[in-house]
Order: C-alpha cells, then sequence, then structure tokens
C-alpha cells in the first residue's frame, strides 16, 4: 500500500538516523521506500529541506507529491530551499498534488514546530510494526495516511457539475426566444471553457501521476529481480498495488472523456 510517512524528531542527529533507519528497512525489503527528504521547520515557519545522498525513484521534488507534502508543511510562508538541494520548480505546495488531505496535515503540522526536524517519505508498506519500532526507537513521531487522490476526486464532482450546467444551458437556450439566446450562448460558451480548463488540469496531474508510477515500478522491478523468497513476493505484490492504482486513475479519467472534449 502506497503511504505518505512523515517522522518528527526533535533534532538533527535523530533525523537522519531516521532516514537511515528507514533506507535499512527498504534494502532489507521491509518497506519500499520511493522518495525520502530530511526537512527542517525554521522559525518563520518555512521548511529548510536537506540533500539526501540516497539514491531512489523519484530523485526530482518539485511538481511531485511527496515535493507538495513539504511545500504544504511550510505553511502559507513558502518553502525555504537548502543552498545543496537548489531551486525547487513550480509550485510544490499544491494540496492537489500531495495525496494527503488538509487534516493530516494540520496533525503533522502540531508537532512539527519551529526547530524540530522531519523525515518525509513517499513509501510502500504492508505492516506499520516494522517503521513505528524503528522510529520509537529514536523517539520520533510517527504520521502516516494512505495516499488517495483529493484533486481527482474533486475534479469529478467540478467535472459532472460543470457538465450538468452545460446541458441545461443548452436545453434552455433550444427554447429561449432570439433576444435571449445570446446571452445564454455567452453561459454555455463559459461553462464550457471552465469545462475544458478542468479537463486539462485532470489531464496534467494524472501524466504525472503516471510519470511517478513508472519509476517506482521499474525501481522495484529491480528489486525484485534479485530478491527471493517472500521478499520477492512482497515486492512483486507492492508493483501490482501501484500498476492497479494507476490504471484505475486512468481509466477513471476516460471516462470523463466524450467527443467534445479535445484531450
Amino acid at each position: 500500500m502506497e503511504r505518505m510517512l512523515v517522522v518528527v524528531f526533535d533534532d538533527e542527529s535523530k533525523a537522519y538516523e531516521g532516514s537511515s533507519a528507514l533506507s535499512q528497512l527498504d534494502s532489507e525489503g521491509s518497506i519500499s521506500v520511493h522518495a525520502k527528504a530530511v526537512i527542517k521547520k525554521n522559525a518563520d515557519g518555512t521548511i529548510t529541506l536537506k540533500q539526501s545522498k540516497d539514491e531512489f525513484p523519484i530523485r526530482a521534488v518539485g511538481g511531485t507529491a511527496i515535493g507538495a507534502l513539504i511545500g504544504l508543511l511550510g505553511g502559507p510562508v513558502g518553502l525555504g530551499i537548502g543552498a545543496a538541494v537548489g531551486a525547487v520548480a513550480g509550485t510544490v505546495w499544491d494540496v492537489d498534488r500531495s495525496g494527503v488531505d488538509a487534516e493530516f496535515i494540520d496533525e503533522v503540522s502540531t508537532k512539527l514546530t519551529p526547530g524540530k526536524w522531519a523525515v518525509v517519505s513517499d513509501i510502500s508498506e504492508e505492516w506499520v510494526t516494522p517503521v513505528d519500532t524503528r522510529m520509537d526507537a529514536l523517539g520520533g513521531f510517527v504520521y502516516r495516511t494512505t495516499q488517495h487522490d483529493v484533486q481527482h476526486e474533486k475534479n469529478a464532482l467540478d467535472i459532472a457539475g460543470l457538465r450538468t450546467d452545460v446541458a441545461m444551458l443548452k436545453a434552455e437556450l433550444a427554447q429561449s426566444r432570439k433576444e435571449q439566446k445570446a446571452k445564454l450562448q455567452a453561459k454555455i460558451d463559459k461553462s464550457q471553457g471552465k469545462l475544458h480548463a478542468k479537463m486539462e488540469q485532470a489531464k496534467q496531474r494524472l501524466e504525472q501521476q503516471e510519470k511517478e508510477a513508472k519509476a517506482k515500478v521499474e525501481a522495484l522491478e529491480k528489486k525484485a529481480a534479485k530478491a527471493k523468497d517472500e521478499t520477492k513476493t512482497t515486492i512483486e505484490a507492492r508493483i501490482a498495488d501501484i500498476k492497479e492504482r494507476s490504471k484505475k486513475s486512468s481509466e477513471e479519467f476516460d471516462k470523463w472523456l466524450d467527443e467534445d472534449d479535445p484531450f
């Protein structure tokens, strides 16, 4: 199961120990780490992102789910990036990319106060005990949530609503008097413009999800090829889970398309 994991620590050294512990669990096959970063909450509420020496499938932060989560934890002040990391492209704190909801952000933020550190990870895990045991031993506070596409769900509702609006306006246009037609057509054009813009947004989000899923699958397939017995089976199950989630999102997007949508 794909999850977003945030472990909050009181100091830098423990945060890096926590980061190393996650890497160890990954190498053992207990979990699969797709992306990971160590962050610090600054006095002004911004986040300093520390560069990781580890190699993971999702290496770029900007535009990814983990990048969006890190940005959200920095709050409205913005994201402060460590010099070693360099510039992060795009608005990484867009909630639609993070795979978490506002409740999770609020919960983590109550603990991740200025001066504290955290390890933020995009992982696959079946059991919480391996991570919780290692993090508890280091004094870390663990927060996790199953990834779900918040914006995908919102887009579905918005698209359905806009299609209903367009259909109702077209029905009214067909029965309207001549002097009313121009105003109604303008409203139809406006609603259709919003609909196509929403579809384009959904398309771009789907493409980003597919890119991340592909990177995760490719990395896990390499690990599975070297693994044996139960570990191999576990990794293969994680691959299947990621593929199924990606397939479901693609199929749902296809359902939104009709002959009037140029996508």
